[in-house]
């Protein structure tokens, strides 16, 4: 608490006998005291240098006592110093009037020394308790705001680790399951593919060392369109083939996107990453009743393996592309009749770094968007629609967890989040992928 050296007394009478013998006492009692003859005066004094008391005299020429208190208490910035009046009035009707504009306590003329000194040593003790205790209440009003705000956080980030688990989940034991019969049937195809070679090598010996041929035989050759089947039957093996490996790829990308859970770092394949995310929102890209189908663009550069947290790298991609999807379909009805909704994604090397740019073509965002957009629970979203922690969670596994950076910026009608990694961490990864090369892909 402040000793009575640091406390400054403002003695505000128009008697010169009264300010003298006020200031000869407090200053032996070591306050600093300062001294203003009108209301007017004292008013400019405090804002100047506020003073931690005032002694306020109610019989003044100008505005009285009573008006200088008021003003000083209708100011926030001087509404907390404490005034005592001084008065020959015993009026009770007085003294209830000075109490009701905000005073403290009432001294009488002629002053008693020791009862001034004690009245203000009593004031200015509360005061700097109120003071001090007001500084601990927003302290821990502060810190409670703060434990408050990390556990939301904290909460959020669980829902969002455990939804991306339990994902994650899900989508390997459907792969796992898909795997198997994918894997027989197109181990088979192979042997198939073999069999029917040689079995219409066999019919065409059989042709050509058997001229004469039965009727019934020619005539369900011509019913079956003989000559058709044997063109076809090897494109139709072939289509088929093509089929299941198409279905192994996207099983490939389902396992990949199943990582979800896994949080430590790895030399991983960013590219995987993002299709395999692309494949799992890959019904919210199709056509809706109220837009086309979202073109989506991949410009793919050289990248190489990329130390990181294959999972929350996959959450990341997985926020920014959903929330492009949904900035889409909301700028949809205000968009003309032949626009089509594009999401573009663009990877480069930029010097150690690597960086992802998704962007789409949707409405664009107010700068007063963009300032709050990494904030936790900031949304502009429809109550219900969204926790307003995706982007957040984001930045904190972009800037934290990879010492990377994550921000946005607008350039024309386009949104773009540009996400930007160290190629190698610290820490010695696992290596799970092969380098992948350039290359641009165009898909829907």
């Amino acid at each position: 608490m402040p000793t009575s050296e640091s406390d400054i007394i403002l003695i505000v009478d128009d008697t010169p006998t009264n300010l003298a013998v006020l200031s000869e006492a407090l200053t032996s009692a070591n306050y600093q005291v300062a001294v203003a003859l009108d209301g007017d005066t004292a008013i400019e004094q405090v804002a100047y240098k506020p003073p931690n008391l005032i002694l306020l005299d109610v019989m003044m020429p100008g505005i009285d006592g009573f008006e200088t208190c008021r003003q000083l208490k209708a100011n926030p910035e001087t509404a907390q110093i404490p005034v005592i009046f001084m008065t020959a009035l015993s009026d009770t009707v007085d003294k209830v009037k000075g109490l009701s504009l905000g005073a403290v306590d009432y001294i009488t003329k002629p002053f008693q020394q020791e009862e001034v000194l004690a009245r203000v040593k009593v004031h200015l003790e509360l005061y700097h308790l109120n003071h001090s205790l007001d500084r601990q209440v927003k302290e821990r009003t502060a810190e409670l705001s703060e434990a408050l705000d990390s556990l939301q956080k904290a909460q959020v980030q669980l829902i969002q680790n455990e939804k991306m688990s339990s994902l994650g989940q899900l989508v390997a034991g459907v792969a796992h399951e898909i795997n198997n019969p994918v894997n027989f049937i197109h181990g088979n195809l192979i042997h198939a593919k073999e069999y029917i070679a040689d079995l219409l090598e066999l019919l065409r010996l059989y042709q050509e060392n058997t001229p004469d041929v039965n009727p019934d035989v020619q005539a369900f050759a011509e019913e079956i369109d003989f000559e058709f089947l044997k063109a076809d039957l090897p494109n139709l093996v072939k289509s088929m083939e093509v089929g299941a490996g198409r279905i192994q790829g996207i099983i490939k990308s389902l396992k990949t996107f199943s990582r979800a859970n896994e949080t430590q770092f790895e030399s991983i394949n960013i590219h995987e990453g993002i299709d395999s995310t692309l494949l799992i929102l890959s019904n919210r890209i199709k056509a809706k009743s109220f837009r086309r189908d979202i073109q989506v663009n991949r410009v793919y550069g050289d990248l190489p393996l990329i130390d990181c947290c294959s999972g929350q790298l996959n959450q990341v991609f997985t926020n920014i592309l959903s929330n492009a999807i949904d900035a889409l379909d909301e700028s949809a009805s205000h968009q003309p009749q032949d626009w089509r909704p594009c999401i573009e994604i663009h990877t480069a090397v930029e010097g150690e770094q690597a960086s992802i740019t998704i962007s789409n073509n949707g409405a664009t965002m107010p700068a007063a968007v963009q300032e709050h957009l990494f904030e936790p629970f900031f949304t502009t979203k429809p109550r219900g629609k969204g926790t307003g922690m995706g982007l957040s969670i984001s930045h904190q596994i972009i800037t934290e967890k990879h010492r990377g950076q994550l921000h946005c910026q607008v350039e024309g009608d386009r949104v773009e989040f540009v996400i930007q990694i160290p190629i190698r961490q610290a820490i010695a990864p696992t290596p799970r992928q092969h380098q992948t090369t350039s290359h641009q892909t165009t898909s829907h």
